[in-house]
């Protein structure tokens, strides 16, 4: 009797502690007013352009690189690979690349500041 007791009590108690956690999931669904920034024109056209354009990334035929195409060719790629596979083995390796860089003479990066682009094309 008293091991039932004890098992009620402790499913009171269980419960009780899940309902203290309980909270909105999205505090967003409280919004009672909102003002958009376009108008229902605006946005019309803009589901207009979307459909027009057949690109719907939600389908399942959807493949934004079928119009893709390379400016290298297979065998570029491929002596790239292989010329920077060795240093990226090292550099992955246990000494997390220790032995390859005290090998190799790293070069040092130029200090880089934010600023204006050289060739920006601004008329100053």
């Amino acid at each position: 009797m008293n091991s039932t007791r004890l098992v009620i009590a402790a499913a009171a108690l269980a419960t009780a502690a899940f309902g203290a956690m309980a909270d909105e999931a999205d505090g967003s669904q409280n919004v009672l007013s909102f003002q958009g920034s376009k108008t229902r024109a605006e946005v019309q056209a803009e589901l207009g352009a979307y459909k027009k354009a057949g690109v719907n990334p939600w389908a399942i035929a959807y493949n934004p690189l079928s119009q893709f195409r390379s400016s290298k060719t297979r065998a570029q790629v491929q002596g790239e690979y292989i010329a920077n596979r060795d240093a990226v083995a090292a550099l992955n390796a246990e000494d997390s690349g220790s032995a390859y860089l005290a090998q190799h003479q790293v070069t040092n990066a130029t200090r880089m500041l934010a600023s204006q682009p050289a060739q920006s094309g601004s008329a100053e």
